[in-house]
């Protein structure tokens, strides 16, 4: 179904594909042009029409009224083949139960020790280093991040070999969801290359975490990871029969923790570091606080109160380059948006990206300028790096965290300097990463 005609249509849309040239060749500068023709605008992505949301409040109403505005859209379709109905795919109806069962996998009596996994990742790839060589970032903080995924979701459930084929798989799966979301259908049940590619490793993903899930059925020693918790938890309001999670369930949550894990977090810390490398005063004062808050010992969780700095590099790190860059969301009835009405099955976007780099709620939007946030915060509607209302991301704390303490504790021991004075491009992909990030790792004590 179209929308309304009242909301304006982007410009150089072109028969059958409509935007996707712009949407594939420069996403990000696309989105950015979209403002400037109204707070809603009109986009396609081939025969679909998007509602795009350009407004911070609007955006906003979207996130808390998640009961109008479901997950749904192309994203979400491909999402759901790899997740099926996973916490952060599944639909309104089903939300709910599913965050009950999750949430206590996220206490935070359980930070101690995910944080001792988070350090002790970090400061492994940190001593794999040498003096002078030549590091990709975002090969290395992808290797940190999936360690951690698979530390505090299996422990030791997941044999080396399975952990670095689903490496791969992961990475298959992200690069090549982007381009089946905002493609026409059609091309995607076509049997190319990369087609075959993506689905293999789908299924390979969806085999590991249904073989490991099953395997741990039969275990009853709580292991002290996200999957014992999950196999635990029950919610006494649900019906009989739904209090736990059902194998294809566990399967499923097992599944969009690591993915969500491995890749977002992978990439705001690689972010970080490169934004450090380009301001030498932020990176001396990171540099000072953890000497001083740490005295040589290695981070841990107790001490995130005080690495104050690093916790605004992560911050604006996710305010310039937020993860999930672009969602997608369909309504489910009636309604209506800044005075637009919307029918059913109006598919809808919006944009943290979009969000964080607007003049009106940042200062000089484009600049890395962790001080921002030692004042006054910005209004919930400026920054939602992890959305907001009830769909906020579980996993919000344990990412900030995890980043917080495995930027300290490498640029503890590592300056890393570009190779070049080019800027790095973003790859806008499912998730927002740095293309090509290479930089020489400068021991500290040199």
């Amino acid at each position: 179904m179209d929308t309304a005609a009242s909301i304006p249509l982007a410009p150089n849309a072109v028969p059958l594909l409509g935007h996707v040239l712009p949407l594939v060749r420069d996403p990000l500068a696309f989105l950015s042009s979209l403002p400037a023709h109204g707070e809603l605008v009109r986009i396609r992505m081939g025969p679909r029409s998007v509602v795009m949301v350009c407004d911070p409040v609007l955006t906003r109403q979207v996130l808390l009224d998640d009961h109008v505005f479901d997950k749904g859209g192309p994203m979400y379709e491909r999402v759901r083949e790899v997740v099926s109905d996973g916490l952060i795919s599944c639909p309104h109806s089903r939300h709910r139960r599913q965050r009950r069962l999750c949430q206590p996998s996220f206490h935070p009596e359980r930070f101690p020790h995910y944080s001792a996994v988070f350090v002790a990742a970090a400061e492994a790839v940190a001593r794999s280093w040498h003096d002078g060589q030549v590091v990709d970032v975002t090969t290395e903080m992808t290797r940190l991040a999936t360690r951690v995924a698979v530390e505090t979701m299996f422990t030791a459930a997941l044999p080396a070999e399975a952990a670095q084929q689903t490496v791969g798989d992961i990475n298959t799966v992200v690069n090549g969801a982007f381009r089946r979301m905002i493609r026409p259908a059609l091309l995607n049940r076509l049997p190319g290359p990369g087609n075959r590619r993506y689905l293999r490793a789908r299924d390979r993903l969806q085999h590991t975490a249904f073989s490991v899930a099953g395997r741990r059925r039969a275990d009853s020693t709580d292991h002290r990871d996200l999957l014992s918790s999950l196999q635990r938890s029950t919610d006494p309001g649900s019906v009989a029969g739904a209090r736990a999670l059902t194998d294809a369930e566990l399967a499923d949550q097992v599944l969009t923790f690591f993915l969500a894990g491995a890749e977002t977090t992978s990439n705001a810390m690689a972010w970080a570091l490169y934004l450090l490398a380009g301001h030498p005063e932020v990176e001396e004062r990171l540099h000072a606080e953890s000497a001083g808050v740490l005295g040589g010992a290695s981070p841990a969780f107790a001490d995130l109160p005080a690495l104050q700095e690093a916790g605004h590099v992560v911050r604006e790190a996710l305010r310039l380059y937020p993860p999930a860059w672009l969602l997608t969301r369909t309504v489910v009835e009636d309604t209506e948006l800044g005075g637009v009405p919307l029918p059913a099955e109006t598919l809808i976007a919006f944009s943290p990206y979009l969000i964080h780099r607007r003049p009106d709620l940042y200062e000089d939007p484009d600049r890395f300028d962790p001080d921002r946030w030692r004042g006054p915060q910005p209004e919930r509607t400026a920054y939602i790096p992890f959305g907001a209302g009830a769909r906020q991301c579980i996993g919000a704390r344990f990412a900030v965290a995890e980043a917080t303490l495995a930027l300290t504790a490498i640029t503890a021991r590592w300056r890393l300097v570009p190779l070049t004075g080019r800027p790095v491009r973003p790859s806008a992909k499912v998730t927002l990463g740095p293309r090509g990030l290479r930089m020489r790792a400068i021991a500290r004590h040199a």
